[in-house]
Order: structure tokens, then C-alpha cells, then sequence
């Protein structure tokens, strides 16, 4: 794969959700409905997804840590 060009590639949908949420992924977007050229509604739209496990200390005790 490495001397393959980038968008002859072909990757798993599941391997690019695990490296977009390892990573983090910023979303931002603007929607502005008018009629004859007048704003009647605005939506603005910021959102961060990302994995909370990927940020947790490692001291936190996970499920299998608490179980004995």
C-alpha cells in the first residue's frame, strides 16, 4: 500500500472511525434559511467528537478492574 496513490486506497469503514475518534474530529458548519434575500433562521453548528477513552488518565479503573 505504501506506493499506492491516495485515492486508489480502499479502507474499512470501522479503521477510519477508529482513527478519526483516537484522534478527535472537529465539525463546524453554518445554515442560513432566507427567503428573497431575508435571514429568517440561522443554525450554527460546532461539535468535537472524540474518543473518551483516549483521553482518561491511565489511573482511572476500567470495568475489568473493579471486578475480583
Amino acid at each position: 500500500m505504501p506506493g499506492t496513490p491516495l485515492h486508489e486506497r480502499q479502507i474499512a469503514l470501522i479503521d477510519l472511525l477508529d482513527r478519526l475518534l483516537a484522534g478527535g474530529v472537529v465539525l463546524t458548519g453554518d445554515l442560513t434559511l432566507a427567503i428573497a434575500d431575508v435571514d429568517l433562521v440561522r443554525i450554527s453548528l460546532r461539535a468535537l467528537i472524540t474518543s473518551v477513552e483516549a483521553h482518561l488518565p491511565a489511573q482511572v479503573p476500567t470495568a475489568e478492574g473493579l471486578s475480583s
